[in-house]
């Protein structure tokens, strides 16, 4: 079986074709078409500038694809439903419902949430996973906690209640005039800390984490970082040796909090694996103090940021349960496990 697979849910183009034989899984071609040098003079994603370059690159982005996978027959189409932006969502949704028609082939709507989960799958097996399992999605747009009792079964534990992890990061960010994406900007000074000599001490708030709950906030963070800031002088603000001290901190804020409340959440149901997802997973220092505290699956760095091989292993596994395709699909913005 060879699927196509489009995500367009938020500000990444991505087309990719995927093979699946038995239990060997195979990509053909995964291409990603990235608009951040775009969205960065404005600090972050516009979503109707955002559409348009969905509807110019589409074209351009599949014929690469095809032609790198050696233009296969087609025998499925993985498309990204929700959540999402929606004018980007419907941008690759109307382009999937045309080649569906075109190519004669079925057309799977995928969650995007359960794809950054099921990322973790696309270099090894389902049953690398030992359930109960607790998902923790951490990106742009979503902080979620989720308990999976079993493979492709989802409950939403907690969620954050303002600005995802990923979106404080670039809060943050454009508040020091760092730039956009902010969290890659943000974990390239916290790893220079003392490139500068003895840091300064900065202390930020961990929202939320002591409440005997497993949501999340982060608004309050971005808010936190904004006073210490504005204290400062002018000088201290354009002083590297301060903002490396200040980036550590905002993200050393942000991975105790998602660690605790996973820790809570692992304890509470007797978790055996944890299961990271999401575009800020790819920070290295989160990465290695998850692998410290945890047993724990992340996807490699290049799929947890958003692509279209995870929406197509997402369709793959659903059609192996038994799941059927869709006639009719609409864009979901909000939709959820």
């Amino acid at each position: 079986m060879k699927i196509l697979a489009i995500e367009t849910s938020c500000d990444d183009t991505a087309v990719a074709v995927l093979e699946g034989k038995a239990k060997k899984l195979k990509i053909l071609s995964n291409i990603v078409s990235s608009q951040f040098k775009l969205h960065a003079q404005y600090g972050g994603v516009y979503p109707f500038l955002a559409k348009r370059e969905h509807q110019k690159n589409l074209p351009l982005v599949f014929q690469k694809a095809m032609k790198q996978a050696g233009n296969p027959k087609i025998d499925a189409i993985a498309i990204t439903s929700g959540p999402g932006l929606e004018p980007c969502l419907w941008q690759g949704i109307n382009f999937a419902n045309d080649l569906a028609q075109k190519l004669k082939a079925p057309l799977f709507p995928t969650n995007h949430v359960e794809a950054h989960i099921l990322a973790n799958f696309i270099d090894r097996g389902p049953t690398s996973i030992k359930f109960p399992a607790v998902g923790l999605v951490v990106s742009g747009g979503h902080t979620q906690l989720i308990l999976m009792k079993k493979f492709l079964d989802y409950k939403i534990l907690g969620e954050t209640r303002d600005d995802a992890a990923g979106e404080c990061f670039d809060k943050v960010a454009r508040i020091l005039g760092l730039g956009y994406p902010g969290g890659p900007a943000i974990a390239k000074l916290a790893g220079e800390r003392f490139s500068a000599g003895e840091p300064f001490s900065v202390k930020l708030p961990r929202p939320m984490i002591k409440q005997q709950n497993y949501d999340f906030s982060f608004s309050g963070l971005k808010t936190a970082v904004l006073y210490e800031f504005r204290k400062q002088t002018p000088q201290t603000q354009k002083s590297k040796q301060y903002l490396e001290a200040l980036c550590a901190e905002v993200q050393q804020a942000i991975i105790d909090v998602l660690i605790f409340k996973t820790r809570k959440a692992v304890d509470d149901y007797g978790a055996k694996t944890v299961v990271l997802g999401g575009g800020v997973t790819a920070n290295d220092e989160l990465r290695k103090q998850f692998k410290k505290e945890f047993n724990v699956l992340m996807p490699a760095k290049k799929f947890c940021t958003d692509n279209a091989v995870m929406t197509a292993i997402t369709a793959y596994f659903h059609w192996k349960n038994g799941d059927k395709p869709e006639g009719k699909i609409e864009a979901k913005a909000d939709l959820t496990l």
